[in-house]
This record gives structure tokens, sequence and C-alpha cells, in this order.
């Protein structure tokens, strides 16, 4: 029995540096999220909070250069990578300095094409909420679907417009009770 014990406390004490190494691979092995499964997740909390994305995401938000503006934080990512090629270039988190203001945040998408139909497959119909009107290639053609919790929109840029772009978060356009 003293032989086992000991056999097993050597193997721990081994093993025990090489923990974080292996607790970093097994995170790296782990599963990605799809975009879908981002997306519900993020959409779960309101108001945002930074700690709730960055957990969702793996990803840290740190406060844009300008630290954001006398109404809102600002907040910004290095790019995620998601399921199936797909990348969430970077994320736009705004939260209210005071009040009450649940807060707004953009995902910018890239990566794998996410067309139209691949959006109305997940989230069915959506109504046409902005067009591009020829200023810019940056411009986008925007489809939103009201949630219960606020507006959920997604954006298709001119300069790409067979993939998604943009998906913005917006819960202060949440339906009345």
């Amino acid at each position: 029995m003293r032989r086992i014990r000991a056999g097993l406390i050597a193997l721990f004490a081994a093993a025990a540096p090489a923990a974080p190494a292996a607790a970093r691979a097994a995170v790296i092995a782990a599963p990605q999220l799809t975009l879908w499964e981002a997306v519900v997740a993020l959409a779960v909390r309101v108001p945002f909070a930074r700690a709730h994305v960055e957990r969702v995401l793996g990803a840290t938000l740190r406060a844009t250069g300008r630290g954001g503006n006398e109404l809102f934080y600002l907040y910004e990512s290095t790019p995620v990578p998601l399921a199936g090629g797909v990348v969430i270039a970077n994320v736009d988190l705004r939260i209210a300095r005071e009040g009450s203001h649940p807060g707004f945040m953009v995902l910018d998408i890239g990566g794998s094409c996410v067309s139209l139909a691949d959006v109305r497959r997940q989230y069915g119909t959506l109504r046409l909420t902005g067009y591009p009107r020829g200023r810019s290639f940056h411009e986008t053609t925007s489809h939103t679907s009201q949630r219960s919790w606020g507006t959920l929109s997604f954006g298709f840029a001119e300069r790409n417009p067979d993939c998604l772009s943009s998906i913005a978060f917006d819960p202060a356009k949440a339906p009345p009770p």
C-alpha cells in the first residue's frame, strides 16, 4: 500500500509542472464555437458586460486608444477564430458609463463566407433595415431580426455583398413588454 501511495505521489509531483502546459493544450484543443453558438451565448446576457463577452469568446477586450467618450466605455478585441473557418475579426463593445443603457456590440466577421441564406436558416424572416447609398464600398445592406432582448442586425458590405461582414446587437431596441 505504501508503495502504491508513494508511486502516486511521485507521479502527481512529476506531472505538476506540466499541468499548466497541459491545461493550455486542452484549451487549444477544445472545440471552437460556431458563429451561431457565439451569437446565442453573447445575447443571453443583457446588459452587456466585458467579462461575459471575454468568457464566451475566450478573448481579451482592451479599451480603445480613445478609452471611450463621455457616454460609453469602448472596447475592442483581436481576431477570434470560430468553427468552420469563420473569424470574428473584431469585437466593438460599448458599455454605458452610467445609467441603465444596456450597451451595444458589433462583431466584424471574416474568414469563411457566411451567406444571407445561412443567416436566414438560423433566424428565418429578416427585415431589410439598411442599404448602401453609393458613398463607399464599406456601406452595408442590413437585415434585422427582432429578438425578445432587442435587435440583431446582419450586415453585408458593398465590397463583398454575398458574405456577412458584421453582426450588431442592439438591446436598446427591445420590444415593449
